[in-house]
């Protein structure tokens, strides 16, 4: 089916679901246009052939720059934006501090939620857009020694809803993508941020610890059912192009299964399936 190219702003494309999601609307004849975090990706991708701005969401500078600068690219026509840019911090609830809770936050939430706000005037003077959010089965599902990251997601998802809500008759569509486990870099980072943040000595939990080290360094896939992060832009290329997006889209096997199970499932049901978990 032939598209209209559209200009699609998307965060955090250095690797995995960024990467791969930017490459596959820039081969359906999109205007891409990617951001990264550190300089040697953004040179990385410029090598690409691809369109890159610097963004770190963690910074409210970065973000205002990046968006004076997309404004300048795309003469102010932005059809889309994929928040992608995210990472997650393992630990038990007891473990994560006020600050390393905050660093979460900063990056996964309130980066996203100041970089979504200047976009959106941009989409009502145009009278359509889409904001494309990419969630995760833990902003639908709580697990255990995730819970910085489960409550960034948790929090995005309720942004979104509202969002969805109060943007109603403005042409702009607000669409949650949620995947579970997906061939990436993740893991790899979630494991420096652990090494760098949490100290498995001073805690109760060192058995445990020991367990999650394992399973954040083994190679491969570390879950039943992992797909490519191709499946991802799959439904990325549905929300941007369709007629009629869906407000969600999950995605693998576990997360359509947790959605059900959470729709069927009492509380205490769920917590036993939950905690079982690794």
């Amino acid at each position: 089916m032939k598209t209209t190219p559209k200009n699609i702003f998307i965060t955090g494309c250095s690797s995995g679901i960024g990467y791969a999601t930017a490459t596959c609307l820039r081969a359906r004849g999109h205007r891409v246009i990617c951001s990264a975090r550190k300089d040697h990706d953004v040179s990385r991708l410029l090598a690409e052939g691809f369109e890159c701005l610097q963004l770190d969401l963690a910074d409210s500078n970065s973000i205002q720059q990046a968006v004076i600068q997309l404004i300048e690219l795309t003469a102010g026509k932005v059809d889309a934006v994929f928040n992608n840019g995210a990472f997650g911090q393992p630990g038990a609830v007891e473990d994560i501090s006020r600050e390393v809770l905050r660093n979460q936050f900063e990056t996964n939430f309130f980066g996203t939620h100041e970089l979504t706000n200047l976009l959106i005037p941009l989409m009502r003077q145009q009278g359509q857009g889409r904001i494309i959010y990419n969630s995760s089965v833990l902003g639908l599902v709580a697990m255990k020694f995730r819970g910085a990251y489960n409550a960034s997601k948790f929090a995005l998802e309720g942004l979104a809803d509202t969002l969805r809500l109060e943007l109603r008759g403005s042409g702009i569509q607000v669409i949650l993508i949620e995947p579970g486990p997906i061939e990436s870099r993740f893991r790899a980072n979630a494991f420096a941020l652990y090494q760098k943040n949490i100290d498995p000595s001073l805690s109760v939990h060192q058995k445990t610890y020991q367990a999650m080290e394992a399973r954040l360094q083994k190679p491969g896939p570390a879950a039943p059912f992992t797909l490519p992060a191709k499946a991802v832009a799959e439904k990325v290329i549905h929300a941007l192009e369709s007629n009629c997006p869906k407000s969600r889209y999950p995605v693998t096997v576990p997360t359509h299964v947790f959605v059900w199970l959470k729709r069927l499932l009492p509380i205490a049901w769920l917590d036993k399936i939950l905690v079982s978990v690794e």
